[in-house]
């Protein structure tokens, strides 16, 4: 019994799967930034281009 809780308390291997779990997390997070600051400006962009084909279509021929 003594062995076993020795054995217990020096495994290293449920340590190093928790470790994996936050690496793992911590990309997902800038991975879920990354996207969501790219679509963010995306639309911008696109809100931008939009505008302005709005206000081309506007203007008379010939101007």
């Amino acid at each position: 019994m003594l062995s076993a809780v020795k054995r217990f308390i020096t495994e290293e291997r449920g340590a190093s799967a928790v470790e994996y779990a936050l690496l793992i997390a911590l990309i997902a997070m800038a991975i879920i930034g990354g996207a969501t600051l790219l679509g963010t400006t995306l639309d911008e962009k696109y809100n931008d281009v939009a505008g302005k084909v709005e206000e081309a279509g506007a203007q008379p021929e010939g101007q």
